[in-house]
C-alpha cells in the first residue's frame, strides 16, 4: 500500500523532473536558435528558477539530485542524461533534435549535440570508464561514428528518474528477492547488526566489506544478510553462482548492471558460493571475479572456510538455531495446537534440527494434517511432517531405504539383539542424556552415535539397519562409496562434509555399506595421496563423533579397519553365520502369510548351509518357480531354487543338505 508521504514526494518528483526537462528544452530551443540564425527565445531564466523552487520545495532530494551524486555525474554528464530522458518523455525534444541537427530524419540525442550545445560540455564524459558509459546509465547506438551515434537512456534509469522501482530487465531473471522475516532467533538477529554496524563504520567508503557468511544452516545465513539490509535501509537480491558468465566481458556487464542496481535500488546481493561445484574452475574464477570487481554490498554463503579475496572482507559464522529458538519457532508455527501437545515439541526437538523455514512449513502441515485426525494421532503427524522437511537435501546425495522390517524378522542370537536394542535406546534418550541431564554440556566431542555391523555377507547387517531405522521412525540412507570416493584430493571430504552437513537436520540414519573401501587402515605416508587419504580418514572419524544421528558402518571384513578408527565407535556388532537354529527360524519367517505352501519342513531347509540374504533369495526365486506352474510352494521348487542360488556362489549341494527331501 502507497503511504502518503510516499505519494507526496512522488508528484513532487514528478513536478522537480519537469522543470529540469524545461531548462533542458529551453537550451536545446536557444541552441536551435543559433543555428537558424534566429534570436534566442525567452524564458531559460524562469525555467532555472521554477526548478529551484521546485527542488527547494521537496523534504527530500529528487530522484536526479539522487542519481547524479551518487553517480558523480558532472554538469555536462547531466545534462546529456536529461536529453536523452526528454526524448522519451516530452514529445517537442525530438523536433528540436532535428531541428538542431538540420536533418529530419536524426530526431535523436548525439554526444556532438551534447558537445555543441552543452557551455559545459567535455570530452571525458564520452570515454566508456566516464559513469555514463561505464555504469549503462546511457546505451550508445551502433554508429561509424561515436559523437554522431544515438544515445539513449537506459529503461531502469527513465523508470528511477520518474520515481518508479523496478528491477533491471536484464537483471531480473538472475535473481530472487529475499526478505526479511519477523521471527528472527536472537542471535542472528545479533549477527544482523554486527554486519549493519561493519558497513557503517566508513560510510563515505565507495566499496563496502564484503560479508562471508559461514556454517551449514542456509536459510539462517539468508536471514541475517536480509535482516542487515533491512538495518541500513536496502533491499536484497539472490544471485546464484550459476548465473555468473565465465565469458569476461559478459561477466563485466553483469558487474556494472549490478553496480548500477546496488545505486538506484538501493540494495546489497548475497551470492551462494556453498552452491558452487568444485570441479567447475571457470565458474570459481569467474564468481571471484565477480566479487573482486562488483563495488557494493555485497554478500557470500560458505560452508566452512572464507574465500581468499582482493577486498575487504569480513567473516561472519552462522550458528545453527538453538534448542530453545526452534522451540520458540515451533509454538509460533503450531499456535495453541503447541500447548495441547503434552511434550511432543521437546520430543520432535530431540530428534530434528531444523530451520526457521523448515519449522514454519512443518507446522503448518501438521496443523493441516491435525484437522483432518484424531487427538492421539496428532504427535505421530508432527514427528512424519518433519521427517519430510529433512529430507530433500540429504535425498539428492544418498539412497533413501524405506523399511517396514521389525524386531521379529532379525534373527540373531541374544547378546546381538541386546547391542542393537542398546542402540535404538541411546538414540531414543539422546536428548535428555546429553541435554536435560548436561552431559553435552560437560564434553561436546564423542557425543555422536556410531556403529559398526561387521560380518560375512547375508547375515543382516542392512536387515538390522532397516529394522532401527523402522522401531525410531527415522529415515535410512545407503551411502553409495562409489560416488563418495574419488581420486581426486579434496573431493571424498568434500563429499562427506555434504551427507553429514544435510542429514544433520533430521538425524537421520547413515548406512555406510561394505565401508571397507572408505575405512580401510590408515597407510604409512609414502607420497602426497597417502597423506590425503590419511587427512580423509581423520575427518570422517571428526565428522562421526559430532554427528546427532546414527552412523552405520558394514563390513564384510573387520580387520581390515583401522585401530583408532575402532576406538572411536560407540558400538560394534558381530553378526556371525547362523547357526541351524537359527536357519530354521529364518525360513519359517521368510515366507509372507498369503504365500501358499504345501509340505515345507523347515528343519530340512535349515540344512542349506546359507546366510540369511541367500534364504531370502532362494525362497523368492521359489515363489516365482511355484507361481509360474500355479501351485503352492513346495520343496522341489525350492530345490530348484537353492540349485541356481549355489551355482551362483559356486558351491555344490551336498547329500547333508539336501538328502530326504524327495
Amino acid at each position: 500500500m502507497t503511504t502518503a508521504k510516499s505519494t507526496t514526494w512522488v508528484d513532487a518528483n514528478h513536478r522537480c523532473l519537469s522543470a529540469a526537462l524545461a531548462v533542458a528544452r529551453r537550451r536545446l530551443e536557444s541552441h536551435v536558435a543559433r543555428v537558424q540564425g534566429n534570436p534566442s527565445p525567452e524564458g531559460f531564466a524562469d525555467a532555472e528558477r521554477q526548478y529551484a523552487e521546485a527542488a527547494a520545495a521537496m523534504s527530500e532530494p529528487a530522484a536526479l539530485e539522487r542519481l547524479c551524486q551518487a553517480f558523480g555525474l558532472s554538469a555536462f554528464e547531466r545534462e546529456i542524461l536529461l536529453l536523452a530522458a526528454g526524448l522519451e518523455l516530452d514529445s517537442r525534444f525530438a523536433g528540436l533534435c532535428a531541428a538542431a541537427q538540420g536533418d529530419p530524419a536524426r530526431n535523436d540525442v548525439t554526444f556532438s549535440l551534447a558537445l555543441a550545445m552543452c557551455p559545459q560540455a567535455h570530452w571525458s564524459a564520452l570515454t566508456p570508464t566516464a559513469p555514463l558509459r561505464h555504469f549503462r546509465l546511457i546505451d550508445v547506438g551502433a554508429g561509424p561514428l561515436l559523437t554522431t551515434s544515438t544515445l539513449r537512456i537506459s529503461e531502469r534509469v527513465l523508470h528511477y528518474l520518474t520515481g518508479v522501482q523496478s528491477c533491471d530487465e536484464q537483471l531480473a531473471p538472475l535473481l530472487e528477492r529475499v526478505n526479511a522475516t519477523d521471527d528472527v532467533p536472537a542471535t542472528h538477529h545479533a549477527l544482523a547488526e554486527h554486519v549493519a554496524r561493519a558497513w557503517a563504520d566508513d560510510p563515505s567508503s565507495a566499496t563496502k566489506p564484503l560479508v562471508q557468511l559461514t556454517g551449514t544452516d542456509s536459510a539462517g545465513k539468508r536471514s541475517v544478510a536480509a535482516v542487515a539490509c533491512s538495518l541500513v535501509g536496502v533491499h536484497l537480491w539472490r544471485l546464484r553462482p550459476h548465473v555468473v558468465p565465465v565469458v569476461p566481458g559478459e561477466l563485466e556487464t553483469l558487474v556494472r548492471l549490478c553496480e548500477r542496481e546496488a545505486v538506484l535500488g538501493p540494495c546489497a546481493f548475497l551470492v551462494d558460493a556453498e552452491m558452487l561445484d568444485a570441479n567447475d574452475a571457470g565458474r570459481s574464477w569467474s564468481l571471484m571475479r565477480f566479487v573482486e570487481q562488483f563495488r557494493g554490498p555485497i554478500f557470500l554463503t560458505v560452508r566452512e572456510r572464507p574465500f581468499l579475496v582482493q577486498r575487504p572482507s569480513i567473516a561472519v559464522a552462522v550458528p545453527r538455531l538453538t534448542k530453545d529458538e526452534q522451540r520458540g519457532l515451533w509454538h509460533r508455527a503450531l499456535g495453541g495446537l503447541a500447548e495441547s501437545l503434552n511434550g511432543q515439541v521437546d520430543h520432535v526437538l530431540g530428534q530434528f534440527s531444523l530451520d526457521a523455514p523448515a519449522i514454519n512449513a512443518a507446522g503448518a502441515e501438521a496443523l493441516r494434517r491435525c484437522d483432518e485426525a484424531s487427538e492421539a494421532d496428532v504427535g505421530q503427524h508432527l514427528w512424519d511432517v518433519c521427517r519430510l522437511q529433512s529430507r530433500p537435501r540429504l535425498d539428492g546425495l544418498a539412497q533413501r531405504i524405506e523399511s517396514k522390517m521389525t524386531w521379529e524378522d532379525l534373527i540373531l542370537p541374544e547378546p546381538q539383539q541386546e547391542l542393537l536394542h542398546e542402540i535404538a535406546g541411546q538414540l531414543r534418550q539422546r536428548a535428555k542424556v546429553y541435554e536435560t541431564w548436561g552431559f553435552a554440556d560437560k564434553c561436546s566431542r564423542g557425543l555422536g552415535l556410531s556403529a559398526l555391523f561387521a560380518g560375512p555377507s547375508g547375515t543382516g547387517k542392512t536387515l538390522a539397519a532397516e529394522v532401527l531405522a523402522n522401531e525410531l521412525r527415522l529415515d535410512l540412507y545407503r551411502i553409495d562409496l562409489s560416488q563418495v570416493v574419488s581420486k581426486y584430493i579434496g573431493e571424498t571430504e568434500k563429499n562427506l562434509r555434504s551427507i553429514f552437513d544435510a542429514a544433520d537436520e533430521g538425524s537421520a540414519i547413515l548406512l555406510f555399506d561394505e565401508a571397507d573401501a572408505l575405512f580401510g587402515k590408515r597407510s604409512e605416508v609414502k607420497d602426497s595421496h597417502d597423506r590425503y587419504a590419511n587427512i580423509e580418514i581423520s575427518y570422517l572419524l571428526q565428522r562421526m563423533e559430532a554427528y546427532r544421528g546414527l552412523a552405520i558402518l558394514t563390513t564384510n571384513l573387520k580387520n581390515a579397519l583401522d585401530p583408532a578408527f575402532l576406538r572411536r565407535l560407540r558400538f560394534v556388532v558381530n553378526f556371525p553365520f547362523p547357526d541351524a537354529g537359527q536357519r530354521a527360524l529364518i525360513w519359517q519367517r521368510i515366507f509372507p502369510a498369503d504365500t501358499p505352501t504345501d509340505g515345507l519342513v523347515h528343519e530340512r531347509l535349515a540344512r542349506l548351509n546359507v546366510t540369511g540374504g541367500n534364504i531370502r533369495n532362494i525362497a523368492l526365486n521359489a515363489a516365482f518357480l511355484a507361481a509360474d506352474v500355479d501351485e503352492p510352494i513346495r520343496m522341489a521348487h525350492v530345490l530348484r531354487a537353492a540349485a541356481s542360488e549355489y551355482a551362483k556362489l559356486e558351491k555344490h549341494l551336498t547329500e547333508a543338505e539336501i538328502g530326504g527331501w524327495a
